[in-house]
């Protein structure tokens, strides 16, 4: 049994200072170039190597305006991580498929995981389609030969499930992030322990927890005592 890491790359300069803010919103509402001078994608390098030192294993997940650079390519390769598409348009799967196609054409590799940017509500970015509709985005990426979705829910007991052996749905996780968790019934130590005995999905967001020393802290730990592991294919 092991803790599943999902990074979702929400942010490609950060959020602090508010100049790396500023070029976080220009490169989501429109497009900037990927200026790794101005911190592109800087916490995330950061986050995988931590994840290498320990040998963990994690699925790295990038917008369209969060694709990943050279630097983030080769510490890819070198912890044997699996990117995947953080569904950022997702009112067709027309907007889908040619999302994943970009992410594939971009890093060389077949996109076999999607989780979705956004819960619902809120709009974050010009291409972001708000609600959150998880039955479309698993038949989109059935259809799509994909192996794994992740769902957004905050309850990390909820179970994974098959509906064909194939393709796997993980409707909810433990986020690290105290804003999307309930502290008091899921402590740091809730996770360590029950790794043990089933698969946890742990999801954090690198801008997020680097700027905490504490959800820094909680991290290392998390991922130098806990197994981790990316999910094997088991059909073609």
């Amino acid at each position: 049994m092991a803790i599943i890491i999902r990074i979702d790359v929400d942010r490609p300069y950060g959020r602090r200072p508010v100049l790396r803010h500023v070029l976080s919103r220009l490169s989501s509402e429109a497009y900037l170039p990927r200026i790794e001078a101005f911190g592109y994608l800087r916490e995330l390098k950061v986050m995988l190597e931590m994840l290498n030192e320990e040998q963990a294993q994690s699925y790295v997940f990038f917008r369209r305006c969060t694709l990943p650079s050279a630097a983030v390519m080769r510490l890819l390769g070198e912890g044997r991580h699996e990117p995947g598409l953080h569904l950022e348009n997702s009112r067709s799967f027309v907007t889908f498929a040619r999302e994943k196609q970009l992410l594939e054409r971009h890093t060389g590799k077949k996109a076999k995981a999607v989780s979705k940017h956004g819960s619902g509500g809120a709009k974050f970015g010009y291409h972001h389609y708000a609600p959150y509709e998880p039955e479309k985005y698993v038949e989109w990426a059935q259809e799509s030969s994909m192996s794994v979705f992740f769902g957004n829910l905050e309850d990390p007991t909820l179970r994974p499930f098959s509906s064909n052996g194939c393709f796997w749905t993980y409707p909810g996780a433990f986020w690290l992030e105290p804003h999307w968790r309930d502290t008091d019934r899921f402590p740091v130590e809730w996770l360590v322990q029950e790794a043990k005995k089933s698969d946890i999905v742990l999801l954090v967001h690198p801008e997020n927890v680097l700027e905490s020393p504490r959800l820094t802290e909680d991290f290392r730990r998390i991922i130098s005592t806990v197994e981790t592991k990316v999910l094997d294919s088991i059909c073609a």
